[in-house]
């Protein structure tokens, strides 16, 4: 009996042995080769890997009787090109280092690579909650659309392998799609629809981020704001700690910078706390209010404000509490030229003492230095948090304050970002792009530009790089590549001309002059209040609109735009690309400006690819723009109902 179990047991550890020894011998596939996947059709698909074994790995497909081999490099790693058939499925792919690994379930179709930042992000639930979500998750079974997501992940240099939530692909069901990009897997629905074949769609986005996080360091290192730094990251050579040293010396030295340019400080020392402020250019705020709904818009940077109170006599002598309310984001707060208090954090309800010591009956002048770096900016919140007072006895601060700006962060260079966070240049390329270029796409679906906007004059350049600097990684110069223009946001406004949105959008579209490119105009289906417009079904129709005119040669899709202008008499006439016609009785969001570049609503008449534009207040029109603003009116429809999208003549 002994004897036996010991045999047992010899035998039992044997096989425990052989099975670690495969499962250390079993070869190992990027995230983007696995099970229920879509491959490219009529393309090559890329079976690299790795393997502990030498010799040679052979790989079969289900859809070929023909083996394709490759040998195992001295490092474990292999190549095979392995060419993909028509669409259809399902099929298995067998790679065999001596033990095989079978993928299965896999279809042949056509795949897209879907990137940008919170609008491509935004899940169809999940935090994102698009229109209708209940139903569309519900309905959600599509066993021939298949999802792969990017982990959020970056890098300082470039990365081999990609990380996938759930580690592989997944079969489009109510289960996968909730938490999925909505954008993506609407045009993968239309797509299917349309075509008739599997889609594969692989969403790589992060929100809150900007374009150049998406280019490649040695792109970069070509483009106008941006060489510099991607100079210093390439001769780093993904040294974190150099780059760490760069960043702190990047931040002092950006931030004496700051304090040099505000123009309420000369020499550490601030300007305009001891006396009345009465000068042509200190003009008038009520407050609290953000400073983007009271003539600021788009403003980032440094707003001193000041407020003459009296004090009561019987005040003088006593502790007073000065609440400056929620301010965005920083604050500095002098009581007669004394510094009270300062606060650094958003949307913080401030409350401050002055010392008894301070405190004088009669004229008291309060001076409150804010810096805000992005979004709404100002001193906010209830006007109840507007006060000073002594004891019980309260004075409210809210209504009409005095403020200059000292200076506007578009007047800076842009501040250095950690070598650690997500919107440093280069690291999302490095991680969540240059990983997923080996595997064959259709194409690329983009949205973003909402985190530029404040540095739209530098979009141009920046966004046609990142389109070539894809199309290099992919090996396609001629890979289709549609994006999104920015759907409208913040106060609506019907004229607004130095609109940063505005100027981002046209930097957008300039980007049409490459080949294969499309965009979908959203400026009609944005939403005031929400940067994150729930629409996201029109959003990828559009977008799939074009692909399938553009790549696939199904219908036809031309962005409705402005094309020309002549000026007669006192009306402007503008030609298009195609048909106009004007959604309502009356034109929304054309304006006309004069000479004196002051713009004012039009009218106007629609005749076929004509549009004449004239306004009563203007007699010499030089220029007219149309839904320029960052959340404008608008109702200009081209061939199929599809957006006129925004536009000036006076670039």
């Amino acid at each position: 009996m002994k004897s036996l179990l010991h045999m047992r047991h010899c035998a039992l550890t044997l096989a425990a042995a052989a099975s670690l020894f495969t499962a250390q011998a079993r070869v190992t596939l990027p995230a983007y080769l696995s099970d229920d996947m879509v491959v490219q059709q009529q393309s090559t698909l890329n079976v690299s890997g790795r393997s502990d074994r030498s010799g040679q790995v052979r790989v079969t497909a289900s859809w070929s009787r023909k083996a394709f081999t490759a040998p195992i490099g001295p490092d474990g790693t292999f190549a095979v090109g392995l060419p993909t058939p028509k669409a259809g499925g399902p099929f298995t792919i067998v790679v065999d280092d001596g033990d095989r690994l079978t993928l299965s379930n896999v279809l042949a179709g056509e795949v897209w690579f879907c990137s940008g930042q919170s609008n491509m992000e935004m899940p169809v639930e999940g935090w994102g909650k698009v229109l209708n979500y209940e139903q569309e998750v519900a309905a959600a079974s599509h066993p021939e659309i298949r999802l792969l997501q990017s982990k959020h992940v970056t890098a300082l240099s470039p990365a081999a392998e990609p990380q996938v939530t759930g580690g592989a692909w997944a079969v489009c069901s109510p289960a996968t799609v909730a938490n999925f990009s909505s954008v993506a897997y609407f045009f993968a629905r239309q797509l299917n629809r349309e075509l008739k074949v599997p889609v594969g769609v692989i969403d790589s986005s992060w929100g809150g981020t900007p374009a150049e996080a998406w280019t490649s360091a040695p792109t970069l290192a070509g483009v106008v704001d941006h060489q510099r730094n991607a100079q210093a990251i390439l001769a780093a050579n993904g040294d974190r700690d150099a780059l760490c040293r760069k960043y702190e010396q990047d931040v002092l030295d950006w931030q004496a910078a700051y304090d040099r340019a505000d123009a309420g400080m000369h020499d550490g020392q601030p300007l305009w706390t001891t006396s009345e402020q009465t000068g042509d250019q200190w003009k008038t705020m009520q407050l609290p209010n953000a400073w983007e709904w009271q003539g600021l818009e788009n403003f980032d940077g440094i707003v001193w404000f000041q407020k003459v109170v009296h004090i009561p006599a019987h005040w003088r002598g006593k502790t007073l509490t000065l609440k400056v309310g929620k301010v965005d984001d920083l604050d500095v707060t002098w009581f007669n030229g004394h510094q009270v208090g300062t606060t650094d954090g958003y949307w913080i309800e401030r409350s401050y003492t002055v010392p008894a010591r301070l405190v004088e009956g009669g004229k008291a002048i309060i001076t409150v230095k804010v810096k805000d770096g992005s979004g709404l900016g100002g001193i906010c919140g209830d006007a109840a948090a507007l006060a000073i007072a002594c004891g019980d006895e309260v004075i409210s601060l809210a209504g009409e304050w005095r403020w200059h700006v000292g200076v506007a962060l578009d007047d800076l260079p842009y501040r250095a970002i950690h070598p650690d966070h997500q919107n440093y240049p280069a690291n999302l390329y490095n991680a969540m792009v240059h990983p997923f270029a080996g595997f064959a796409v259709k194409g690329v679906i983009w949205y973003q530009g909402e985190e530029n906007a404040s540095r739209w004059k530098g979009y141009t350049p920046l966004f046609q790089a990142l389109i070539h600097d894809w199309r290099r990684a992919w090996r396609n110069a001629e890979m289709p590549f549609y994006f999104v223009q920015l759907a409208g946001w913040q106060e609506p406004a019907v004229v607004q001309p130095n609109s940063s949105w505005a100027f981002l959008r046209e930097a957008q579209a300039a980007a049409l002059a490459l080949d294969h490119t499309g965009m979908a105009v959203a400026i009609d289906i944005g939403e005031p209040y929400d940067i994150h417009p729930k629409n996201k079904q029109e959003v990828a129709r559009r977008l799939a609109l074009a692909a399938l005119a553009g790549t696939y040669h199904k219908g036809h899709y031309q962005v409705p735009q402005c094309t020309g202008h002549r000026v007669y008499g006192q009306r402007i006439e503008l030609t298009f690309n195609q048909p106009v016609t004007i959604d309502g009785t009356a034109p929304q969001g054309l304006v006309v400006a004069g000479p004196d570049m002051v713009f004012h609503p039009a009218q106007a008449t629609a005749s076929g690819r004509t549009l004449t534009v004239w306004s009563p207040q203007v007699t010499m029109p030089v220029a007219v723009r149309y839904a320029w603003g960052n959340c404008p009116p608008n109702n200009l429809r081209g061939t199929g109902g599809l957006p006129v999208a925004p536009f000036r003549t006076d670039r």
